[in-house]
């Protein structure tokens, strides 16, 4: 005996020929009530994100932080190796040369700052994500050629499969999907 398959449902979505019309779809949406909506597009198209309610990126965070742990590390690094390791007196100077200190530690600000960019955008992006429920959509192929694409998913607290179809279709789509897990 085999079990009958159920379809589990990861959302809505529905296929625009331009950006602007993408763009009054999201716009609508947000003023409906949807909160969980992801819009996917060949380019970037301005005020998109602030459209679908995204809040500022914490990538600039990251890169504080980032290149203040590596102007640390890099003057510690140095001042433990010429004051505490091995200390030599060259020239008189002081063991504590800041000056000296200067082009590693601006080195090593940079290189940990751009680490932590790479990694904070990976990991912020949900990155690397070799598979998504909307891949199993037909028409999603064209989303990096000439298609503009509006997706609401399940979770959304407002979305029901009935009404929140009759509402993609209102829209004047080129079509509304449903995406399966």
């Amino acid at each position: 005996m085999t079990r009958p398959r159920t379809v589990r449902l990861y959302g809505q979505m529905a296929e625009f020929a331009s950006p602007h019309d993408l763009l009054a779809a999201a716009g609508a949406a947000r003023s409906a009530g949807y909160r969980r909506l992801d819009a996917f597009t060949p380019f970037p198209i301005e005020r998109l994100s602030e459209t679908l309610g995204h809040r500022p990126s914490r990538v600039p965070m990251l890169v504080l932080i980032g290149g203040i742990i590596g102007a640390l590390a890099g003057y510690g690094l140095q001042y433990w190796v010429s004051a505490v390791a091995y200390p030599l007196n060259i020239g008189g100077r002081p063991y504590n040369s800041w000056p000296a200190f200067i082009p590693i530690t601006f080195e090593l600000t940079i290189l940990i700052a751009g680490i932590f960019t790479v990694f904070g955008m990976l990991v912020l992006n949900g990155l690397p994500t070799p598979y998504h429920p909307v891949f199993n959509v037909p028409h999603f192929a064209l989303a990096s050629r000439d298609r503009y694409f509006l997706c609401i998913e399940s979770k959304d607290p407002k979305f029901d499969p009935a009404s929140t179809r009759v509402f993609l279709e209102g829209l004047s789509p080129s079509g509304v999907f449903d995406v399966e897990y």
